[in-house]
């Protein structure tokens, strides 16, 4: 059998897009690309510069080839899912993350030009309901164990 992306399929055929969009929890979109991301682990994935700077308009147009984003919108899964872009606001609400986790994984401010995928695939999974702790249960674990 031959695989052939959806846009070669077009111009030999109609190709409908009616069916049924798959449906996956938050937690595991999350777990899967963090998973996707951890395939290769030592890969240097491109960051996005101040995405605490720009106005919401074009933090969610930001994009960047070769992102952590990038990572997850190449995954058919994914898009089958429908996660439609590799833009920052398409991650944001395919994910559900607020703009402070997001940022997390993907700004320029805490890794420079590149984050291995590792880091990257560490900062997805701390979004993950139950993975967020609070300053009172971290000293407690410190000092109680």
């Amino acid at each position: 059998m031959k695989h052939h992306a959806l846009e070669q399929l077009q111009t030999v055929a109609a190709v409908g897009q009616d069916y049924p969009l798959q449906t996956m929890s938050r937690s595991e979109r999350l777990e899967r690309w963090a998973e996707l991301l951890e395939r290769n682990p030592d890969r240097r994935l491109s960051t996005l510069h101040q995405t605490e700077y720009q106005l919401s308009a074009a933090r969610a147009a930001m994009r960047s080839d070769g992102s952590p984003i990038s990572v997850a919108f190449e995954d058919p899964v994914f898009r089958a899912t429908g996660l439609e872009s590799d833009s920052y606001g398409e991650a944001k609400r395919f994910f559900e993350l607020t703009d402070a986790q997001l940022h997390k994984v993907i700004c320029y401010c805490h890794f420079g030009e590149t984050v291995n995928a590792a880091t990257a695939a560490y900062h997805v999974r701390k979004a993950l309901p139950g993975k967020q702790r609070g300053v009172l249960t971290r000293l407690h674990a410190m000092f109680v164990g």
